[in-house]
């Protein structure tokens, strides 16, 4: 089982959409299709409320829109959660946590070169979603290692539903949180937060990997052993392409790393083109060319996306499907360039 490379396209998770057969449909236009995630559709949807499903603790509104965590609760259910520790169908997300995703399954996967899942990872949960006193429960000494271990379990149950589909499925862990986890203003140590992140990633399954649109320690993530790694590189090309060491022990060790050049903002969208992202992209592989990273090795090791989800552009889901489609086509440009048969 291998994550595939030579600039096939994928994309994040969220999306504006409202239609879930629309959004679906743009999913698979890529090369590596996953299922989209519509907080706009229904709040089943969002991102955090999906993770939630079953954590002992959590109180959900769904017609106010509003997740919370009460430790009451949490002792409460914490014994039942253990009951159902070994059910699969337990930690998979439900179809009313996700339409698409049980959409997404009934499709036939089985010739695309991947396909990809994603949940929410702990770090940004536990920032998120706040107890009876606001505080994150990512503070809680007590919440914290079950929330790690509950996570994991979601993660691993995803992959392998998945790899029935298609034998080189993979799965993104998304983490917005972390471009804000080793700041002063976190309250969760740096050292502490990295022990546990190892020992997270320890039980996950592989093919795994790190999606996030923000600027976190670069050091750490590459040298986390993760197999793939997706980033805005259309914000933070300058920052990125300075931790050229790192980039090349990852590569060096198989690691796959999904550039993401698209903008999917409307206003930003509208300034850039084909050639222009091309030129911004190629810049930061240069600069990881003369700091001994062979152009070779990146290309076999790289895939293309859009930068970033947006849900809140003025034109709904018309630039991101736009951006979709650019990053297809700038796809198809590079490969012709770079001999990608």
């Amino acid at each position: 089982m291998t994550i595939p490379g030579n600039l096939l396209t994928t994309a994040m998770a969220v999306m504006p959409h409202t239609d879930v057969d629309r959004a679906l449909d743009m999913a698979m236009t890529l090369d590596v299709p996953f299922w989209p995630q519509l907080p706009n559709y229904n709040y089943y949807e969002d991102m955090y409320v999906q993770a939630a499903e079953h954590f002992p603790g959590i109180l959900l509104d769904i017609q106010g829109r509003t997740l919370k965590f009460s430790m009451d609760k949490f002792i409460n259910e914490f014994e039942e959660t253990l009951t159902r520790f070994d059910d699969p169908e337990y930690f998979d997300v439900s179809e009313t946590y996700s339409v698409v995703y049980h959409r997404f399954l009934a499709q036939n996967l089985s010739d695309r070169p991947a396909i990809r899942g994603q949940l929410e990872g702990p770090i940004s949960f536990g920032f998120n979603i706040l107890d009876q006193d606001e505080r994150p429960i990512l503070f809680d000494d007590t919440v914290r290692p079950f929330m790690f271990e509950f996570m994991a379990k979601r993660v691993n149950v995803q992959l392998s539903r998945l790899k029935k589909l298609n034998q080189n499925a993979f799965m993104f862990i998304d983490e917005p949180g972390l471009q804000f986890l080793f700041s002063a203003i976190s309250g969760y140590g740096d050292i502490k937060a990295k022990e546990d992140l190892s020992i997270f990633f320890s039980m996950i399954e592989r093919p795994r990997g790190i999606h996030l649109c923000g600027n976190p320690d670069w050091d750490f993530l590459l040298n986390l052993d993760l197999d793939i790694l997706s980033l805005d590189i259309y914000t933070n090309a300058e920052i990125f392409a300075s931790y050229a060491l790192s980039i090349k022990h990852f590569l060096s060790r198989g690691g796959v790393i999904v550039w993401g050049i698209v903008p999917t903002g409307f206003e930003t969208y509208e300034k850039e083109n084909i050639n222009s992202l091309i030129v911004k992209l190629e810049e930061v592989w240069k600069i990881l060319g003369r700091n001994g990273i062979d152009i070779d090795q990146i290309i076999t090791k790289s895939m293309l996306s859009p930068a970033t989800c947006c849900l809140v552009n003025p034109d709904k889901e018309k630039t991101v499907e736009k951006a979709f489609r650019m990053i297809n086509e700038l796809s198809r440009i590079l490969k012709e360039k770079y001999n990608i048969i």
